[in-house]
């Protein structure tokens, strides 16, 4: 199985960019939409990523349509959506599928068959946390919030080793 660093996806404003870009840095990788319940967290992962960011965390949103249709918007929706709502500033890639056949190459690492913590996603706002090595560390539930204290404390942790 290709590591995350051997990956690439398309930023939201579709150009392809090599995942290897986020090697040495504590990441967390978040499937994300603009019209659903737990939207609002944006808003934490932006203060969770501005808090931590000189200290080589990075964020990477994914958006998806697979969770009730709660991602519809096109790409520049999106991406006009987040910026002005929520002021989002962490990376945000194209809109993917997190489950099913057509499931991302990312997701394919951190939710497939051989991943450290398989399984379906549940719902928008997954996160899942990784090691500046590229080792996922953490899976965190949608409603496990960016404020939320082991999730912080997990963060923190990484970034300190």
């Amino acid at each position: 199985m290709a590591g995350l660093y051997d990956l690439s996806a398309k930023t939201i404003s579709g150009e392809d960019k090599s995942l290897n870009d986020y090697q040495g840095k504590v990441t967390m990788v978040v499937n994300v939409a603009s019209k659903c319940g737990l939207t609002p967290q944006y808003k934490g992962l932006e203060e969770l990523y501005r808090k931590y960011k000189d200290q080589g965390f990075q964020i990477l949103g994914f958006p998806c349509n697979q969770f009730m249709g709660q991602e519809p918007g096109t790409e520049e929706e999106i991406q006009q959506f987040c910026s002005t709502k929520y002021d989002v500033s962490f990376d945000l890639f194209s809109k993917v599928d997190v489950n099913g056949t057509n499931r991302h190459p990312v997701y394919q690492f951190l939710a497939g068959e051989g991943a450290k913590f398989p399984g379906d996603i549940s719902w928008n706002f997954e996160k899942f946390l990784i090691d500046e090595d590229g080792n996922v560390i953490q899976r965190f539930s949608p409603r496990t919030t960016p404020e939320d204290k082991k999730l912080v404390e997990t963060v923190e942790s990484a970034l300190s080793n």
